[in-house]
């Protein structure tokens, strides 16, 4: 196995050897080369974080936070240490993060723990067209129950947010807002730290989805100003089932459980329960303790790789792929803001989206094809559907080149 990738700040990291951490990605599909090109739906998995969900179960394997032998006290060291690491990395206090399975979760336990109960007929639910179903429709579930509206902030033809409009949309009705860092789409970046501030000045509570932010740039969520902010861990080289909540802490402590259960409790009695503190008050049961071990090796990875560093990496590789879409003729790319994230939806003319994505298969290109879970978007761009390749830092120039290859192949069989 490989020792984690360390280099200085100033030293870019030698990207073949960062590639040899991941060994899915030495497989072949269909007997090629696998070139993997899906990492906004998951991220491929470290050598270093697949040994240490390994190395738990081998070795200390027991339930957190409810014995006292040895193996009981190492497995909560070692998961309340995930818990601090993955604070330290989104620059937030490890009191106010609740460990959940990921981002849907995450905007689930606001809408139930602090909208349901808050929320009135006349108050409204600001959210932008971008976003993806898991910060839609928990908020669509919310409005039902309580009489709210949902109000929708448009977007620009190049998949960037109309500011002005949404400014203009914080209205004294505006109870929340809900928007995503980057769009799982378009890769646009929104300048949440602006919006969260502009929402502030109105007494307006802010939901970020980091999803697609925190696996690819440096995530300050202290600095972005916001209410809450969601991770899912498995977009992060983590492993699935694991993410992460940050909510301030006033809210947290004034949110009523959103479920019940061992671990969420100071004392039970038949009269009553009195429950345990935040962010524990939020986490009943036994949790994913490997998974969220893996995610803690999983932020020790990323920042030995660098943030910066990857940032940068992923640009390139955006600008050089984007480059060589544009020389394919009858192709459509959605999604051109300025600065974003190495996402690309695209579309030939005259070919089905999952017809190109079941040929680049064959090929052993895997990318997604259909809707992202952003119905409203596509329709906004009036599609039914797009493929979708997303790039992360550990692929390469070449996979770009043999893409491109294969994806001029497929054009011809579809004619």
């Amino acid at each position: 196995m490989n020792a984690p990738v360390t280099a200085p700040v100033d030293t870019a990291p030698d990207w073949a050897r960062v590639r040899s951490d991941f060994p899915l990605l030495l497989r072949q599909v269909h007997g090629k080369p696998l070139i993997y090109f899906d990492n906004a739906n998951t991220g491929q998995k470290p050598m270093q974080v697949i040994a240490a969900t390994d190395e738990f179960y081998r070795r200390q394997n027991a339930n957190v936070s409810r014995a006292v032998h040895a193996l009981g006290t190492e497995a909560t060291e070692v998961y309340e240490g995930a818990r601090d690491k993955l604070a330290r990395f989104l620059n937030v206090r490890a009191d106010e993060l609740v460990l959940c399975s990921g981002t849907t979760f995450a905007i689930n336990l606001v809408a139930y723990s602090w909208a349901l109960p808050r929320l009135k007929a006349g108050d409204v639910i600001l959210v932008s067209r971008m976003e993806h179903h898991a910060n839609i429709v928990p908020w669509q579930l919310v409005a039902e129950r309580t009489g709210a509206k949902i109000r929708v902030a448009e977007i620009h033809p190049d998949g960037t947010l109309d500011l002005d409009a949404l400014r203009a949309a914080m209205t004294p009705e505006v109870k929340l807002l809900a928007l995503a860092h980057v769009s799982n789409v378009l890769g646009t970046v929104n300048p949440v730290r602006d919006i969260c501030r502009e929402a502030r000045k109105r007494g307006i509570v802010t939901v970020i989805d980091g999803s697609q932010a925190a696996p690819h740039r440096r995530v300050d969520v202290a600095a972005i100003g916001c209410d809450f902010y969601a991770i899912t861990g498995h977009k992060m080289c983590g492993p699935t089932g694991t993410g992460a909540l940050w909510g301030r802490r006033e809210h947290l402590q004034a949110m009523p459980p959103f479920l019940g259960g061992g671990e969420m409790i100071k004392e039970v009695s038949f009269d009553g329960t009195v429950f345990n503190d935040p962010p524990h008050k939020f986490e009943a049961g036994t949790p994913n303790i490997a998974g969220f071990i893996g995610l803690g090796a999983a932020v020790d990875y990323l920042e030995s790789v660098g943030l910066a560093h990857i940032e940068a990496r992923e640009g390139k590789l955006l600008a050089h792929f984007t480059e060589e879409l544009q020389r394919i003729e009858g192709l459509r790319i959605f999604g051109t803001a300025p600065d974003k994230a190495a996402v690309v939806s695209f579309l030939i003319e005259g070919a089905h989206a999952h017809d190109l994505a079941t040929l680049l298969d064959l090929e052993g290109v895997a990318v997604r094809s259909g809707q992202h879970c952003a119905h409203p978007l596509l329709q906004f761009y009036g599609v039914a559907a797009t493929c979708r390749a997303s790039l992360a830092f550990y692929n390469t120039h070449e996979e770009i080149e043999r893409f491109i290859v294969a994806l001029r192949k497929v054009r011809q069989l579809l004619g």
